[in-house]
């Protein structure tokens, strides 16, 4: 063994250090979540100009999945879906009003990254609806068209 061994180049196969697989720049390199993320952000800019006074001092944040009180189940549930993609909650005290968009089950339901934008963009326009208490076709007109 030689001790003046300095750090090591390569790994025991002799075929070089690992790095990344695709440079940090490429939208591959980003991960799903980052990129649901991403989809929350483009639906809520969306909306911004229309009603981003509503909108200033609403939080938006992603869950992976609901919490087990928000999934119904039994007869009272059978016409509505069972698992929500989303809940808005009303301002109290000190915190501010939050819609919260559950990523797994909407990435269930798409079946491509196309529907996945429609289906977020739906999920954010039905909270924020009902955060204002109005219509989702009211916070965006062509809500219907796409339902």
């Amino acid at each position: 063994m030689n001790p003046k061994r300095g750090p090591r180049r390569r790994d025991r196969h002799g075929r070089g250090l690992r790095g990344p697989l695709a440079p940090s720049h490429v939208p591959i390199a980003r991960s799903r979540s980052e990129r649901f993320d991403d989809l929350v952000l483009d639906a809520v800019d969306r909306l911004k100009p229309q009603w981003g006074k509503q909108l200033a001092a609403v939080e938006f944040a992603v869950e992976e999945v609901p919490p087990a009180g928000e999934l119904g189940d039994g007869p009272g549930r059978l016409g509505s879906d069972p698992i929500p993609f989303g809940r808005a909650d009303a301002a109290s005290g000190q915190d501010p009003a939050a819609v919260v968009i559950y990523r797994r089950p909407l990435e269930a339901r798409a079946r491509d990254r196309d529907t996945l934008g429609a289906l977020v963009h739906d999920a954010v326009v039905e909270q924020v609806a009902t955060l204002l208490g109005v219509s989702p076709d009211t916070v965006d007109p062509g809500y219907d068209e796409r339902g």
